[in-house]
């Protein structure tokens, strides 16, 4: 152990030699950044309060993903993976690290939004975390209902695949859509933050971005993904197919903060085919049930249902 310190404390030395010519720079701007602090941080909240973690979100995906598909992701055997005690003690990892997390988001967003960094300290908003968290525990049974109905939509629509097993181990756009599950629903519960860091970390890994708070039915297939992007006020109907380069957007965001809560995003029916790159805008579109809408239409006026549509309708 002490060999260990001298070795880090020579190395540390070494370290700062090599820095020295650099020092009055590393001052100089460290100094500049402590002057902008009061200037830049004050408009988003006070230093003095944690910050949620995007790790530790990650974290809550990685442990529900096991809990969802137990034996799939990890070194654990499926008979063990699913023992009550096991999934026990998952559940409760998930639970504990979900109730600091949305504490300090509470927290966090009620000093963003007053500038109180004193009176309502992330133990302050505890009870309201800890109903959060027993609505989403309730929610974990139906978000693996709901999952596993968007595998099985993928694996009839999908000639390529293989199995089901082999749709949970690979596909990315069964693994946006569960991101999405998850963030739609800490949206819905109010829980700020975490659910856009865990939809950017499903954009990350796959390409593929479906804002938390879009509204999205059952079944849905988003086959092969890469592009694909579902804005924040769409609606989409149940048993939809949606390929690579989709775009769900708005007609413009020219206005910025004034359009907050406005319907901007298209609303998509049952039983609907996107083919890849289409773009569909506007929070007035409509795109009918049974539409199929071709490879790179660009569409801003609403479908009949039924439809068949290529080029563009605007």
């Amino acid at each position: 152990m002490k060999m260990n310190k001298k070795i880090s404390k020579n190395k540390n030395t070494k370290d700062d030699s090599l820095l020295a010519p650099l020092e009055s720079k590393l001052r100089a701007t460290a100094g500049r950044l402590e002057a902008t602090d009061a200037e830049t941080l004050t408009h988003a909240c006070s230093t003095d309060l944690i910050l949620p973690d995007k790790d530790v979100a990650v974290q809550i995906l990685r442990d529900l993903r096991k809990l969802i598909f137990p034996g799939y992701f990890g070194s654990e055997l499926p008979r063990l993976a699913t023992s009550n005690g096991r999934i026990v003690g998952r559940l409760r990892k998930i639970a504990k690290r979900l109730l600091v997390q949305v504490q300090i988001a509470y927290a966090f967003e009620h000093c963003r939004k007053s500038g109180d960094t004193v009176e309502r300290c992330p133990d302050g908003f505890r009870s309201e975390a800890l109903a959060t968290v027993e609505q989403f525990l309730d929610f974990i049974p139906l978000l693996r209902e709901k999952i596993m109905k968007d595998i099985e939509a993928t694996y009839q629509g999908d000639p390529a695949a293989n199995s089901r097993e082999e749709i949970i181990f690979s596909y990315p756009g069964v693994f946006a859509i569960f991101v999405y599950r998850v963030a739609n629903r800490l949206f819905e519960l109010g829980v700020p933050f975490l659910p856009r860091m865990m939809s950017e970390y499903a954009n990350s890994r796959t390409g593929i971005e479906i804002s938390p708070g879009a509204s999205i039915g059952e079944y849905l297939m988003i086959d092969h993904g890469t592009g694909v992007v579902i804005g924040q006020t769409t609606t989409i109907g149940d048993r939809c197919k949606i390929y690579q380069g989709v775009t769900l957007g708005a007609l413009t965001t020219r206005d910025g903060q004034a359009l907050s809560g406005v319907k901007r995003h298209p609303t998509v029916g049952n039983d609907v085919t996107i083919y890849a790159n289409a773009t569909i805008l506007g929070g007035d579109t409509t795109i009918g049930d049974g539409a199929v809408i071709g490879g790179n239409a660009f569409i801003t006026k609403s479908v009949p249902p039924g439809a068949k549509i290529s080029g563009f309708v605007g």
